[in-house]
């Protein structure tokens, strides 16, 4: 393992950090990669501590865009002569509904969300196919199970789970493996970036009508998140996935991710739906 790279988006705090941690201790070359390189400090003193200062390497890359994706991957490439993994990691969040913030909202959900996965993985293939490599993708049970004031969000995160359900057959015709990987509630910064201001009056006041809907959603969730999985466990499970010689399609990170799909999805692991569409293209 110890000369496999693996790029990971949206290092400088929650999932990411971690997994980009776990995976070094793992025996992976970790290219971290954040869009604001003032914001590595975190990464850096934790691959420290974790004794993998040397196994981290941290690189710039906008996942927004494509020139800076590019650029990222095909300096990796040069470096270490060949990227076996990636892990799409970086995303956003957003809390409000159609009516109040409108399409405008979603619009900039879905890039960095949907389109900026799209641009490292596509970037990403050629490197992954010369070297039998894998994606994974983090994304969320609300890729699953659509949430109240979450639209944009969840819309993103069903687009990127249809898109690499689609893309996973296809792409191991070519030896590379898809995987996704569904966290429930996790105890990270992310929490604090889905738009909620810290005044949540602020939010509730602009929601007009949809007010008190809202106040019961904040209450509940809150309630969530009181219980969330830590950030390095959903990483365990990431790296988990990474390391695994036969990855799984869909991954879980808990037992409350499990339970929280089940009613949607009768085949959790993913291996149902592949084995039908992988027939498609043999």
């Amino acid at each position: 393992m110890t000369d496999k790279t693996v790029v990971i988006t949206g290092t400088s705090s929650g999932i990411g950090l971690e997994t980009a941690v776990r995976a070094a201790r793992s025996g992976w070359l970790v290219v971290a990669t954040m869009r604001d390189l003032g914001k590595a400090d975190a990464l850096r003193e934790a691959a420290a501590a974790a004794g993998v200062a040397e196994r981290v390497e941290v690189r710039r890359l906008d996942v927004t865009d494509p020139g800076s994706v590019a650029e990222c991957l095909a300096a990796v490439v040069a470096d270490h002569g060949a990227l076996h993994a990636l892990v799409n990691n970086a995303g956003s969040g957003h809390v409000g509904t159609l009516e109040i913030d409108g399409v405008d909202a979603a619009r900039r959900v879905m890039e960095v969300n949907f389109f900026g996965v799209l641009n490292t993985t596509a970037a990403a293939l050629p490197h992954l196919r010369a070297s039998g490599g894998r994606v994974l993708t983090v994304t969320s049970v609300g890729g699953v199970v659509g949430q109240p004031f979450n639209e944009a969000y969840c819309a993103a995160k069903f687009a990127v789970e249809g898109y690499m359900e689609s893309l996973a057959p296809v792409a191991a015709t070519v030896g590379v493996r898809v995987t996704l990987v569904e966290p429930a509630a996790v105890a990270s910064e992310f929490v604090a970036n889905v738009g909620i201001p810290e005044d949540r009056n602020e939010l509730l006041e602009r929601m007009g009508p949809y007010t008190p809907a809202l106040d019961a959603y904040l209450v509940r969730t809150a309630g969530a998140f009181a219980h969330a999985q830590s950030a390095g466990d959903a990483a365990a499970a990431v790296v988990e996935a990474l390391d695994s010689q036969e990855p799984a399609v869909r991954v879980q990170t808990s037992d409350a991710a499990r339970t929280f799909i089940a009613p949607k999805l009768a085949d959790p692991d993913g291996s149902r739906v592949l084995g039908m569409t992988s027939t498609w293209v043999a």
